[in-house]
């Protein structure tokens, strides 16, 4: 519409410029080398714009005959580069649809067409993958960090491929460079605290999780929940390096942030006992078995006073079950405590009412015992271990993700890695648990046997 408009106006410009010279005609005279011309002022103008036409027109073709070269070669560039750039997206739709082969031959493509390796490094790192070829991706990737435009993807293609091959240390390294390249990054924190948990840094690790909550790369929620077994697995890593106060320093904030938390609470009694802190530690432990009696703090409790007579320890025992009188595990920990101090009545009465909530294998073996000790009835205590084989099976600490059971908790399991996930329960059916390191005080961290398929 403008167009047609300007196309008028310029018409009627030229129509009124022509009416205007027609009404005044004028004449003009030119002498130049001999020659006279005579003519009207209207005529010399048109001329004028004629050959002022004409000039611009030649111009013009001159430049389109000059530029012509330039201008092919920019098309055919551009054809070029909008092949390439076709090849690329075909080649990362066929990654995403896990067709190696046309994905390879995309790459190839790609790189031929736009010969700008930044553009084209990740597609031929990830065909390679695809493919299997794991050097070429290695490779790729690996060139991928001498450009500072695709150094932080290599990185992390590199990361990736050593979490496959299960190298931990590599891929440790990697997940640090990117951390130093780009902290902020969502992915970083989260990977990194991941691996220093696998290589066990737990100092770092504890480092890495505050950041990564801080930068809210993790919830506050995940965060509260994973620091208190972070500081376990850094108690337990003092211990094992001798610094005693250390671990109990660490211990000591996992257990002020989470007391329910039962683990935490094992650690730590565990922990000062060792150190010779009974007394805190009895309180601690009267608190927890309020909620929650476990084995574990049983034989805590016990080894409190290791030297001390049988009685005194049954009577130590009767004031535990105090705390929580109806639970079945303060039964059968007072029950055990009278089997050693040969109080069989007293041993029999506890365990009858412990069974009152379910005979457990753990049960019916100490009901073999008091049966064989006090009456030397083997028949009838081999008639419990028999019960004891189909009773309902003892709690364990199971990894909610693989399975796998365990005596003693661990801030990882040691069969999937998994952190966090060793929960106190009973299997579904009756199988040996791995005899696996609880946090001191006995063997703080100590590798323990491979855990049974459940």
């Amino acid at each position: 519409m403008m167009r047609a408009i300007s196309w008028i106006i310029l018409l009627a410009a030229l129509v009124s410029g022509a009416v205007w010279f027609a009404d005044r005609p004028g004449e003009v005279t030119l002498n130049w080398q001999g020659w006279r011309i005579d003519t009207t002022v209207g005529f010399l103008v048109f001329s004028v714009a004629l050959v002022a036409a004409l000039v611009a027109t030649l111009y013009r073709f001159w430049l389109f005959l000059r530029r012509t070269p330039t201008r092919l070669s920019a098309y055919r560039r551009a054809t070029k580069r909008q092949r390439g750039y076709r090849a690329l997206t075909e080649g990362m739709v066929a990654v995403a649809a896990g067709d190696a082969a046309e994905a390879g031959r995309q790459a190839k493509r790609a790189d031929t067409l736009l010969g700008d390796p930044p553009l084209t490094m990740l597609l031929s790192a990830q065909a390679a993958q695809l493919n299997g070829d794991d050097a070429a991706a290695r490779v790729h990737f690996t060139n991928m960090l001498e450009r500072s435009e695709t150094a932080f993807l290599g990185l992390r293609g590199l990361l990736v491929q050593a979490q496959r091959d299960d190298d931990t240390e590599a891929a440790l390294h990697y997940a640090r460079r990117a951390y130093e390249m780009r902290p902020k990054t969502s992915w970083v924190l989260p990977a990194l605290f991941d691996l220093q948990v696998k290589q066990g840094n737990w100092v770092e690790a504890l480092a890495s999780l505050e950041e990564a909550v801080r930068r809210r790369a993790v919830s506050q929620e995940e965060g509260r929940a994973r620091r208190v077994v972070v500081l376990l697995g850094c108690s337990n890593e003092a211990a094992r390096a001798g610094n005693l106060r250390g671990a109990i320093s660490y211990a000591r904030k996992a257990y002020n942030q989470s007391p329910e938390f039962l683990p935490a609470t094992i650690c730590l009694v565990g922990l000062m006992v060792e150190d010779g802190k009974l007394r805190p530690a009895s309180r601690i432990i009267h608190n927890a078995w309020a909620r929650e009696p476990h084995p574990e703090l049983a034989r805590i409790y016990a080894a409190m006073a290791p030297s001390e007579e049988a009685i005194k320890k049954v009577r130590r025992f009767e004031r535990l079950l105090s705390f929580n009188p109806n639970h079945p595990e303060s039964h059968v920990a007072l029950a055990e405590a009278a089997l050693e101090a040969e109080l069989w009545g007293s041993a029999r009465s506890h365990l009858e009412t412990a069974t009152e909530s379910g005979k457990t294998a753990r049960i019916c073996r100490l009901m073999a015992d008091v049966e064989e000790a006090e009456n030397n009835d083997t028949d009838a205590a081999r008639r419990w271990l028999m019960e004891a084989a189909t009773a309902e099976p003892d709690p364990a600490w199971l990894c909610t993700s693989c399975g796998a059971a365990w005596t003693r908790w661990d801030p990882i399991c040691g069969r999937c890695g998994e952190l966090a996930a060793l929960e106190w329960r009973t299997p579904m059916h009756a199988a040996q648990p791995a005899d696996k390191s609880l946090n001191p005080p006995a063997a703080a961290g100590a590798p323990g046997a491979e855990a049974p398929e459940s």
